[in-house]
């Protein structure tokens, strides 16, 4: 039986460690498949970098969000690290079957760790096992987080974990049973009871047994190796050491997601310019090879979990988009057509081979039929070769996406979904000009009119004659901004859309209320270019962003040199340019996007400027708002910019409102269905998005949905609106923005939330709070 065993074992161990050694370089020659990235942009602060993978990894920051699951997947992990040294044990007994790691093998602390972890790992692992088991898509079809996964490879290294966790306790008891521990001792916490039932065998049978199951046990963990090493595209088992590298070169150092800023396009590593691009220059994604080798990265690393899925808006409404789905076919296609580019294939823009005939003369046939499949394009499966043909992503699985960035917040190896779907937007947008085509009219009108609606500039000074008060116009009214607290960012739904003005002019008297001093850009104000940058359209959105960072940097009183950049000597600090934005969308592309435009600005919501004053007493809501509401998160003050709690506390400051969250709030608030420039696009595919949340806010039967994005204002109104012709919601029921609330509550004899016509309230001056 030992010499069995011990052949067995170092056969398995010699094969699988020389295998496992080669499928790390060969996942390394595929990653450096991708482009390169800007230099510093996934190296910088390397301390810190390392710092944020041990504190995701060691406090499964994303994992513990979902209780059980991630108490039980925290076991696992860390089992699976630090019992390594029962590996070696293992090795150690099939020479002599009661041999002990040096220095440590019998002290106690550390034989209660082995006890303690080998049985924790083993609940844990039998946890996720019937999790998965209550989860099926046969139980649970598209609801199921697991649906489209990997079932086969699922089940395997779960079995291969149980397998390993209980062959650790058995061998523990039968090293209790060999070192004749009679009576119950902390050292066999555990498996004292195998202990006990081991005791009657003779030496002889406890060392034959300690020689199987140190076989089984050392047999397993190799079989797992070998199996791993042939099947590199095994991301439920790579997971587990990728996720190291991936958390360590993530977009943000300090741990962020990736989300807020979209990144710059890019083209071999350098940013593209595009008054004067490179020749070479690619623009976006049309080839697996023009994703980044952070792209390629996230792409291995994915687990299949599904987390990202359940999250999604448009998968939870019938659409074909599921993240998921989409980084695994990425990730599938990717490495079936490594063998062609690993032997120097690829093709130029004008679609010519850059490989000779020799280069791919060993190339196998099913990888250069992967090679001709375009990246975006509907399905088919070839009837004579049996080689999938068409897009490797169907377009309407990229246009489906709303950004909402549910995905990246959810997803626990930190793969950045919404930087993919973006990328692979701009090559259909910039080149080949395939895209919804009613987004056509919304670019065609930002192009000639600077919004959405194709509206003159005029227009956005409408909404100052409905108030009663002067509001200020930059370079009419106020030399510069200097001479107020704020600009209002008032934006091109809270300028030109009516249900939106009701919020611009809401916010704007509580302003004049709480005596902050305030100017807006009028009819100079363009729209940020949020939509356009996100439909894919990156040229319009440079264009708009710096024709609006040259305006705002001259409103502030600096002075620009003959390139646009702000002159040195009239450089002011960050922090006395304040702008207050009432759409998240405004408010996220002014503070992080616009800084890559040389903007440099200090920019608050509207909610969280309304909420200081509320606290610094100058603006006192009294008169009662009676009903109970429900809050709806905007995905961009929500999940893109982490701001959740003056809504909130705004709402718990008005008299008489009783609130109530929905089931999905705060990060995992779901969408309304405008983000990603989906607000100019038709959705013909599934349920619409917006009757899916106001759907969920009726289950509470609230008086009144609030939200605090001119956005979020119109989708949800619609549905109300088509529920209330349906008979489905009461007449009474109001949507409204936060602003509009508080405004009653603090002017206005009571009367009821989202009136036409409000008034005002108290005093202030702030400090912007977070």
């Amino acid at each position: 039986m030992q010499l069995a065993a011990i052949t067995v074992s170092l056969v398995l161990a010699v094969v699988g460690v020389a295998l496992f050694g080669r499928a790390i370089a060969q996942i390394y020659r595929f990653v450096k498949l991708g482009q390169a990235v800007p230099a510093g942009t996934r190296t910088d602060e390397p301390a810190q970098r390392t710092l944020t993978v041990a504190k995701e990894f060691l406090g499964h920051t994303r994992m513990n969000r979902w209780g059980v699951v991630g108490v039980a997947h925290w076991f696992v992990a860390v089992g699976f690290f630090t019992l390594v040294l029962t590996l070696v044990n293992a090795f150690g007994q099939l020479f002599r079957a009661d041999w002990l790691l040096p220095v440590i093998g019998d002290w106690t602390p550390y034989e209660v760790f082995v006890e303690l972890i080998g049985l924790l790992t083993t609940l844990g692992i039998l946890t996720l096992i019937v999790i998965r088991q209550l989860s099926l898509p046969s139980r649970a079809g598209r609801k199921s987080r697991f649906a489209g996964s990997n079932f086969g490879q699922a089940y395997f290294v779960e079995a291969v974990i149980l397998i390993i966790g209980v062959a650790i306790l058995v061998l523990r008891g039968l090293e209790g049973a060999l070192h004749h521990a009679d009576s119950y001792q902390a050292a066999y916490l555990v498996s004292y009871p195998l202990v006990a039932a081991f005791k009657g065998l003779g030496l002889g049978t406890l060392q034959n047994l300690v020689y199987l199951v140190a076989m089984i046990k050392i047999g397993t963990s190799f079989v797992w190796m070998i199996t791993v090493a042939l099947k590199t595209d095994m991301g439920v088992a790579w997971h587990r050491f990728l996720a190291f590298p991936n958390i360590w070169f993530k977009r943000e150092a300090d741990g962020s997601t990736a989300l807020g800023a979209l990144l710059p396009m890019t083209s071999g590593g350098k940013e593209i310019d595009f008054e004067d691009p490179g020749e070479d220059d690619v623009f976006g994604v049309s080839q697996i090879e023009h994703f980044s080798w952070k792209g390629i990265l996230d792409f291995s690393t994915c687990t299949e979990c599904g987390r990202c899925q359940s999250q999604c808006p448009a998968w939870n409404t019938g659409k074909p988009l599921s993240p998921k789905l989409l980084i695994m076919s990425l990730r599938d296609h990717a490495h079936a057509k490594a063998p062609y580019l690993l032997a120097g294939g690829g093709k130029t823009m004008e679609g010519e081979e850059k490989a000779s005939a020799e280069q791919l003369a060993g190339v196998p046939a099913a990888a250069l039929a992967e090679a001709e499949r375009p990246l975006i394009g509907t399905l088919e499966t070839a009837s004579d070769s049996g080689f999938a043909v068409g897009g490797v992503i169907d377009p309407d699985v990229l246009w489906s996406c709303t950004t909402c960035g549910a995905c990246v917040e959810q997803c626990p190896v930190d793969i950045e979904h919404v930087d993919h779907i973006v990328d692979m937007r701009r090559y259909q947008v910039m080149i080949e000009s395939a895209f919804p085509s009613e987004a056509g009219t919304m670019l065609k009108n930002l192009e000639k009119k600077g919004n959405p609606w194709g509206l003159a500039k005029k227009q956005r000074l409408e909404w100052t004659k409905e108030v009663d008060f002067e509001v200020p116009v930059v370079g009419k009214d106020v030399e510069d901004l200097s001479e107020v607290d704020y600009l209002y960012w008032v934006g091109c739904a809270g300028a030109l859309e009516d249900r939106a003005k009701k919020t611009t002019k809401a916010f704007a008297e509580l302003l004049h209320i709480a005596g902050v001093s305030f100017a807006i850009m009028g009819g100079d104000e363009k729209c940020t270019g949020d939509s356009a940058r996100r439909l894919g359209n990156e040229p319009l959105f440079q264009q708009l962003g710096q024709e609006n960072v040259a305006m705002l940097n001259m409103a502030f009183g600096e002075s620009l040199d003959e390139d646009g950049k702000v002159d040195a000597a009239t450089k002011k600090p960050k922090g006395s340019k304040k702008i207050v934005a009432t759409c998240p969308h405004c408010f996220n592309t002014i503070a992080n996007e616009y800084p890559q435009l040389g903007g440099e600005y200090e920019v608050i919501h509207h909610t969280q400027l309304l909420q200081h004053l509320v606290d610094e007493g100058k603006l006192v809501p009294v008169t009662p708002v009676e009903g109970l509401i429900t809050y709806h998160d905007p995905c961009y003050l929500g999940r893109h910019n982490k701001v959740y709690t003056p809504p909130r506390e705004i709402i718990a400051k008005v008299p008489g409102l009783r609130n109530e969250e929905m089931h999905r709030h705060k990060e995992r608030g779901f969408c309304c269905g405008a983000g990603g420039a989906r607000m100019w696009m038709e959705e013909r595919i599934g349920k619409r998005i917006n009757n899916e949340r106001v759907d969920e806010a009726l289950s509470l039967n609230p008086d009144i949905v609030s939200t605090a994005c001119p956005f979020c204002l119109v989708m949800l109104t619609d549905s109300v609106n088509g529920k209330k012709n349906e008979g489905q919601a009461k007449e009474s029921l109001q949507v409204v923005d936060v602003a509009q609330l508080l405004l009653d509550s603090v002017r206005t004899p009571a009367g009821p939330a989202g009136s036409e016509e409000r008034e005002s309230a108290p005093d202030p001056e702030p400090e912007p709070v977070k």
